[in-house]
């Protein structure tokens, strides 16, 4: 496959109209900025002669498939062994109307190359009818997403870690304030704590929340009584539901009987 040519940039002089080339005017920082270059992906390219059927890849498209250039040759056979046995039935409409129509499209399935390792990529091409007789043509690349995919896994892991860390250290500082003002075991705070939590049908990080902002609303100066902290149980209450999901607010009104 013939390498892709950088396009010249023209400016039109406005008296002459004449075309003169100009060097770009932005650095290749400025490029990637705009562009917002981040996890760098491994993108191959792909053509097919559609009268003839044939094939052509670049290396990187034999690389996300677990192969060598000269272990396999290009062509649907080698596509469907190593498709995802889940996607193999899944038909794309847009890669058949774009080779119908010429148009671009994009799709994305999941492969298994030859070690066993599920790759996401998006294929992504237009059909091109040909110029001056020549055969048509689909010509456009593959881009392994697997990295962004696992990023995206690893962003969600952490956050759900994270509150899992917040609501653990609200739980614990409320068993702490009831071990240090009644004087009870750990496991009897946590008793107490469930207790409230259960009376008023919330969960235990909901309840424990409820209890250390009734303790710092507290108005004593002496720090936390017994007192203080029967009342900061006590005031433990139900989460009230947005007004938008009460039934009784979509209960059809009844008509007056006159």
């Amino acid at each position: 496959m013939p390498p892709f040519k950088q396009p010249r940039l023209t400016v039109v002089d406005g008296a002459g109209g004449d075309a003169a080339t100009q060097p770009p005017k932005f650095s290749a920082g400025d490029l990637a900025h705009a562009l917002g270059l981040g996890t760098n992906l491994l993108v191959g390219r792909y053509r097919v002669e559609l009268a003839s059927g044939n094939w052509w890849w670049s290396d990187e498209v034999y690389t996300m498939h677990g192969w060598k250039r000269h272990e396999v040759e290009a062509g649907l056979d080698a596509l469907r062994s190593r498709k995802h046995p889940d996607d193999r039935n899944r038909v794309v409409r847009a890669a058949t109307e774009a080779l119908r129509l010429g148009r671009p499209f994009a799709c994305a399935h999941r492969i298994v190359d030859r070690n066993g390792r599920t790759r996401e990529v998006v294929v992504i091409g237009q059909g091109s009818r040909g110029s001056h007789g020549a055969s048509p043509e689909l010509l456009g690349y593959v881009v392994d997403v697997t990295p962004v995919q696992k990023e995206a896994l690893a962003r969600r892991a952490a956050g759900v870690v994270a509150r899992a860390f917040v609501s653990q250290a609200v739980i614990e500082q409320a068993k702490g304030v009831i071990v240090a003002v009644r004087g009870v075991s750990d496991e009897t705070a946590g008793r107490v704590l469930t207790e409230a939590a259960s009376k008023a049908g919330i969960p235990l990080r909901l309840a424990a929340d409820q209890v250390m902002t009734a303790l710092r609303a507290d108005n004593e100066k002496v720090g936390v009584t017994q007192a203080a902290l029967n009342r900061a149980l006590d005031a433990v209450q139900p989460v009230g539901r947005p007004r938008g999901h009460d039934p009784l607010l979509t209960r059809r009104p009844r008509r007056l009987q006159v």
